[in-house]
């Protein structure tokens, strides 16, 4: 079976997604829509697909699935159309930037049967899955700590800053989800410190550039993330998980893994610069992992469940900044914070 795919969404990450579209040999490409014509008709004509709208993708008999790279708040309501429409659909983070609308969301999903997945697409690195199998296989005992670093190479533009959430819902949430992969437990409190320290224009806008959150779970593991707006040396994403009987890390990666010795010392070629570039393979893994779920019909990880946790846990980050004080996630979200969005995992 090929599953056939509408994309909706053109833009920057709509690029990556066509690109991992038309290279798996289970997918197709037929259909792109976009509010900007030429922005469509250029990734269409690129990769043999045809321009069309929304409102006819939704309709398509020859459309299994949809990706959606549309702005955040065209998400939720994207969703639920897609959904009573019998498409799978993949769906780029956040669902949308409030709690209450996600809930509301995933209940129409989950009256719909539809399959939705959500793109965490760091789940899907190869280096942080070999972490995770190293978890799995109990090479390190059990978990205890977890640290993760990410940081950007340089904050994005201040009308990206004012529409995308703040750091937290956009930038940190990937490593909430990367967290609660990686511990394998719900988080239930949340302490986060937050500063402008980079770009004075971020907090006019009212969002923070330097972050710092601890994150425990009711049976005492807790994860630590350092999150910065600017790494003057490249695209800093490393993670280590300290356990019972010893450790394991990822290290940042480079385009060329080479070193150089010589008389000035020891040398070696700098960091990726870009997300695109740092997560090429995670990105095309991670429609391989969708496709395989149309294909088999199977529950898609990570899922709408993932996507709301997430989504708590940053806006629980963002009232411990705003109150100075632990917060406790079902203060988010309620009775939501239990271990049953692990199964199946």
């Amino acid at each position: 079976m090929t599953v056939r795919f509408g994309l909706l969404g053109a833009g920057r990450i709509g690029k990556v997604h066509a690109k991992a579209v038309t290279a798996n040999p289970l997918a197709r490409l037929v259909a792109v829509a976009d509010a900007f014509e030429k922005a469509a008709t250029d990734l269409a004509g690129q990769y043999g697909a045809e321009v069309r709208s929304i409102d006819a993708i939704e309709k398509a008999d020859d459309i299994d699935a949809v990706v959606i790279c549309t702005p955040t708040d065209t998400h939720a309501d994207l969703i639920e159309r897609f959904a009573r429409a019998g498409k799978a659909i993949f769906c780029e983070k956040p669902i949308d930037l409030d709690v209450e609308r996600v809930k509301a969301c995933l209940k129409v999903v989950d009256a719909e049967g539809a399959t939705l997945m959500v793109g965490f697409n760091r789940r899907f690195d190869p280096h942080f899955q070999a972490v995770k199998q190293a978890i799995d296989e109990d090479r390190i005992g059990e978990v205890e700590m977890v640290t993760i670093v990410s940081r950007d190479p340089g904050a994005p533009p201040v009308d990206y800053i004012k529409r995308s959430g703040g750091i937290f819902r956009d930038m940190t949430i990937h490593d909430f989800d990367m967290a609660r992969y990686l511990l394998g437990e719900e988080i239930d409190t949340v302490t986060a410190q937050a500063s402008v320290l980079v770009d004075e224009a971020i907090g006019t806008a009212g969002d923070y550039d330097s972050a710092s959150v601890m994150l425990s779970t009711a049976s005492g593991k807790h994860a630590t993330i350092s999150n910065s707006r600017r790494a003057t040396y490249g695209y800093d994403q490393r993670i280590e998980v300290h356990g019972s009987e010893g450790a394991v890390a990822a290290e940042n990666q480079r385009p060329v893994s080479i070193e150089i010795a010589n008389g000035s010392g020891y040398t070696r070629p700098p960091l990726h610069d870009f997300f695109m570039t740092r997560y090429t393979e995670a990105y095309a893994r991670e429609i391989c992992a969708f496709v395989d779920c149309v294909e088999s019909k199977s529950a898609a990880t990570p899922s709408g469940a993932d996507g709301l946790v997430a989504l708590a846990l940053a806006e629980a980050a963002l009232k411990s900044v705003k109150e100075g004080r632990a917060v406790k996630v079902s203060e988010i979200t309620g009775a939501l914070a239990d271990k049953s969005v692990f199964q199946g995992r």
